[in-house]
């Protein structure tokens, strides 16, 4: 098994290739922020001059700034990307990123690949933008869901676990959770680009599927839907964000009696505990996206720099989430046939699921 597996794409593609991980945590939303130092950032008075001259909410688009946008919309709906369907939805300045697995809904390589360089086009169409002189960004809101029926996803792809350990393949176990945590890690951190990033969950989100969910800013989730940490049934733990990101939501003790437990929580269960910001009937999940970014544009502004003062004030360094990979990685070297043979009978539950949830679909 290679470590190219996860790191390269086999297919051509007009996608960017995937940058170095985001190393910061208190991003700033300055939509003209230069990162070559060729234009001054205003001073604080400046920016509250030009605050005052921006009046309240955001001016109406010129016929130039809308035949832009028009035209960005057009050139998303043709891009490709692996297991991902993407789209603009202009009126409500949110850009929808759509799973759509081939095979398992889990992290397989593929999917990875897929969300690396849809994370890589936000900064193209950004510094497209910019060289165009807008005054506005081209989205403000980024949302992640999946089509498959009943799942979100269900995390970490477990075959290709199983694969890795019983080759004793240290090297492709450690690509694999390092590109986890790289497209957790700059969704955690909204890019460095002023937007909000939500998570829809319209279904169940187990391991790493929770734990992408927990580096959004809001989570939105259909009640009924299922969610939880498995892996300590099978003799391991999550180690692609849990921890770090339900210490600081539930602080440490919480954190570990939830990952702990194997169990798994519904949507209104978590919440009650404040993890999951908004409930959604059955069914309604897209509605309630759409009902938020309408209630909340005009105070995009101010969520973003909240946003950004929270990751500041509490940050997760990326080093934090390396070394827990190292660690999870380690650990998952010393399974034993007994934990692995655990392990597929979990994975055989996910394809019973999967199944179940196609068939009620149809």
């Amino acid at each position: 098994m290679s470590v190219n597996t996860v790191s390269r794409s086999t297919e051509p593609s007009t996608e960017t290739r995937p940058g170095l991980p985001l190393k910061r945590a208190g991003a700033g939303v300055d939509f003209f922020r230069r990162t070559s130092g060729l234009q001054q950032r205003p001073t604080h008075l400046e920016a509250l001059d030009a605050l005052k001259q921006g009046g309240h909410g955001a001016p109406p688009k010129s016929e130039a700034t809308n035949t832009r946008i028009q035209a960005l919309a057009e050139s998303i709906s043709h891009e490709r990307h692996e297991e991902i369907v993407v789209h603009l939805d202009v009126e409500r300045a949110t850009y929808w990123c759509h799973m759509i697995p081939t095979e398992r809904p889990t992290y397989t390589p593929a999917l990875l690949r897929g969300l690396s360089g849809v994370q890589e086009s936000f900064h193209r169409h950004f510094n497209a933008a910019r060289e165009a002189g807008a005054s506005s960004a081209p989205f403000r809101y980024i949302v992640i869901r999946s089509r498959h029926p009943g799942v979100f996803n269900l995390g970490g792809d477990l075959s290709y676990f199983s694969q890795a350990i019983l080759a004793g393949d240290r090297d492709a176990l450690h690509a694999y959770a390092t590109a986890c945590i790289d497209v957790v890690y700059a969704n955690y951190v909204n890019y460095e680009l002023p937007v909000v990033t939500i998570g829809l969950a319209e279904g169940s989100a187990l391991g790493g599927g929770f734990e992408a969910l927990l580096s959004c800013d809001v989570i939105i989730a259909e009640k009924g839907a299922r969610f939880g940490f498995p892996e300590v049934l099978f003799n391991l733990f999550p180690g692609m964000g849990a921890f770090s990101f339900l210490c600081r939501k539930l602080g440490a003790a919480e954190a570990e009696r939830l990952i702990n437990s194997g169990e798994t929580f519904s949507a209104e269960e978590l919440h009650e505990r404040g993890i999951i910001h908004i409930l959604a009937e059955p069914g309604e999940g897209e509605a309630a996206v759409e009902a938020y970014t309408a209630r909340n544009l005009r105070r995009h502004n101010a969520h973003c720099a909240m946003y950004a003062a929270s990751r500041r004030a509490d940050a997760i360094p990326y080093e934090e989430l390396a070394d827990i990979v190292s660690l999870w990685v380690e650990t998952a070297m010393q399974l034993t046939a007994a934990d692995l043979r655990k392990m597929m009978r979990i994975l055989g539950a996910q394809h019973r699921r999967e199944a179940n949830a196609q068939a009620a679909a149809s």
